[in-house]
């Protein structure tokens, strides 16, 4: 697929990938995600004073560069490539997002100190009983006098354990899963001092990233807390989702980009029976499907990202259709790397497992396959 970037765009791309490769050490980034605090906000705040993209795709007006899709395609795509454990997806794309639509003197406020490096926000939203249903919704928020009452329980939420701020979707008004009636609220948040009504229960994932469980139990915010109108906050969300469902997929392109250049040199290398093992017909046969699925993922991806600025059911449905070829080609890309590496790939020494881990966490973040290819079902059913 030939997709064109304008000057600034191959630019931005030009300067990430040089940035990441001079000045992000992958061995560092694995004993933080294993051992430390899950990020390093050292990095992070190079991202926003060095490099600039944290402000890539936020407005102008609170510091952004305005940037739109594309930008937020290449910024993705090459921080997959690199391994980046910080919160770009959760902080920029979603809470940036989210924050960019509401509105209000407090969300421009947020975004002011996304765009610098100063804040960090987790999206609140996936509960026990609703996987990746963001609309199936019980917490619930009501009004008491000039404050807001929140209960209920979100899980799995990535980037808490790191985040200054929450966003949270919770129910004021409608049925479990009803699109109507389904608030956002902005909530100041220290996961090491959470505030009264709130309970913390943090982990690491299968990629090494960090999340919670966050339980709410009356937890009372002021009445500007809540973002946008009441219950009306579905289609800012649902537009939020799938632009970050996006980026995780630009994401996997740069993930198996990285790993399917890494099997190739390795099979170039790897001596067996006194030849590189890439000269046996069959395992070239393997790589070849290998690049099939990438070139195949990677048309899926550009095609999602250039209708995100459609009507909801035209991006809606090529997001799903992008997310689904993604997962199916993150699986077989990452395993096949894996095995070709033999024994080696299963090391914590090798980058290739750690880059398997994480397409595997994609393969399911924002939706299964099947969740996507029903829902692209759906919509093209009308």
């Amino acid at each position: 697929m030939d997709f064109g970037l304008s000057n600034e765009q191959q630019l931005l791309r030009d300067s990430v990938t040089k940035f990441l490769a001079g000045r992000y050490d992958l061995a560092q980034s694995r004993k933080v995600a294993t051992t430390g605090e899950g990020w390093q906000p050292e990095v992070w705040r190079a991202f926003a004073e060095d490099l600039g993209i944290l402000g890539a795709t936020l407005p102008e007006e609170v510091g952004g560069m305005g940037g739109g899709p594309v930008e937020l395609m290449v910024v993705s795509e090459a921080l997959g490539h690199a391994l980046v454990i910080e919160p770009y997806v959760d902080t920029v794309v979603l809470g940036g997002g989210l924050l960019g639509r509401a509105g209000v003197d407090r969300a421009r406020s947020v975004l002011e100190a996304i765009a610098v490096g100063e804040a960090v926000t987790a999206f609140a939203a996936t509960e026990a009983t609703s996987g990746y249903v963001f609309h199936d919704v019980s917490t619930t928020a009501r009004r008491e006098g000039d404050e807001w009452v929140v209960d209920g329980e979100k899980t799995v939420i990535t980037s808490a354990p790191l985040a200054t701020h929450l966003l949270v979707t919770a129910r004021t008004s409608g049925e479990r899963t009803d699109t109507d009636g389904i608030s956002l609220f902005l909530v100041d948040f220290d996961p090491t001092n959470p505030p009264t009504g709130v309970e913390i229960h943090s982990y690491r994932t299968i990629d090494d990233r960090r999340a919670s469980d966050i339980v709410f139990s009356g937890l009372r915010l002021p009445a500007d807390s809540l973002l946008g109108e009441e219950g009306s906050a579905w289609p800012s969300v649902s537009r939020g989702i799938d632009e970050a469902t996006a980026a995780v997929s630009s994401e996997a392109v740069g993930l198996m980009r990285k790993v399917l250049t890494d099997t190739v040199e390795y099979a170039k290398q790897r001596q067996q029976f006194g030849q590189p093992i890439g000269s046996f017909q069959a395992l070239q046969h393997r790589m070849v499907d290998m690049y099939m699925e990438v070139e195949q993922a990677v048309s899926a991806v550009y095609l999602a990202v250039l209708h995100l600025d459609s009507d909801d059911a035209t991006r809606a449905r090529a997001v799903s259709a992008a997310k689904a070829t993604i997962s199916r080609a993150a699986r077989f890309v990452g395993q096949n790397a894996v095995q070709l590496h033999g024994g080696m790939g299963m090391t914590e020494e090798l980058a290739v497992g750690h880059y398997f881990k994480r397409l595997t966490a994609i393969e399911y973040e924002f939706g299964t396959a099947e969740q996507h290819v029903a829902r692209y079902a759906q919509l093209t059913k009308g």
